[in-house]
């Protein structure tokens, strides 16, 4: 099971410094096995998953409704105090299982999917922090005057853009990337496999057009890491398998096509012989 946090703004991560998330996270972590009998097993190390994105893998199941109590105390004792929105998801392929809102946990003492079942096995837990209601507030008022500029800009645009001859057609390259049967439009981040058409994640497409690019080839995690998240300057440690996972179902629908893993070292996209 992995921890996982996001931030909705940028000023939220600023006012949550890495070093109370680390020990928020950690300490939610060692309350969730304790209770679940375990006081021995090693937490692994809270690992940056992106900008915003922090998570701490948790093999074993935990209690669900002692989540709330355990996380708010936590985020209370490190002075994280911005809303946030809470989601329980597999490992393997990101399906929510269940989540509430921290409203649900401060106003009623409760939260919703309390008392249901989860399934056994590996887990992230995602929190993803509010805009400030003050945030809100300033946009509400000053909202319009920015309207008004956009809509001054825009007009200065189209009329510059009726006195500007019309350019010849680019040359460039178009940004559909094929390999089996299926092609990604990587603008776009649409995914056509197997007859559907998939919407992916701006990760997911940055990875899947690193494994498009380089077909039959072995990548090493180091590599991949460098490619798809250097941007960020973070670590990504088990997400990298999360990714993978999540494009060897989106790809599945193409028989001609699969994600291979050679344990230890990286992953390869392969052309498959069909029958």
């Amino acid at each position: 099971m992995s921890l996982t946090l996001l931030s909705g703004t940028i000023k939220a991560t600023e006012s949550l410094p890495s070093e109370k998330i680390n020990l928020a996270l950690r300490r939610t972590a060692d309350g969730l096995l304790r209770l679940a009998g375990d006081s021995t097993s090693r937490i692994p190390a809270i690992v940056q998953t992106g900008a915003e994105t922090w998570e701490v893998r948790i093999e074993q199941s935990f209690s669900y409704d002692q989540l709330p109590i355990l996380l708010q105390e936590s985020f209370d004792l490190h002075g994280i105090r911005q809303p946030y929105d809470v989601t329980v998801k597999t490992c393997d392929d990101g399906t929510i299982d269940l989540g509430y809102n921290y409203l649900d946990f401060k106003n009623n003492n409760t939260v919703a999917c309390r008392g249901r079942d989860m399934p056994l096995g590996c887990h992230y837990i995602e929190v993803t922090f509010i805009i400030s209601s003050l945030e809100s507030k300033l946009w509400a008022q000053n909202g319009w005057i920015i309207l008004i500029i956009f809509g001054g800009l825009a007009g200065f645009y189209f009329l510059r853009k009726k006195k500007t001859p019309p350019e010849s057609p680019s040359n460039d390259e178009s940004d559909w990337i094929e390999f089996g049967n299926s092609r990604l439009d990587v603008s776009n981040q649409i995914l056509l496999c197997g007859g559907h058409r998939q919407t992916l994640t701006f990760r997911e497409a940055k990875l899947l057009k690193l494994f498009a690019t380089h077909c039959g080839q072995l990548l090493e995690r180091d590599f991949i890491i460098q490619q798809v998240w250097a941007d960020e300057g973070v670590l990504v440690g088990r997400s990298v398998d999360v990714f993978v996972s999540r494009l060897r179902k989106k790809i599945s629908n193409d028989p001609s096509v699969g994600l291979s893993v050679v344990h230890g070292v990286g992953y390869r996209l392969e052309e498959l012989k069909l029958v």
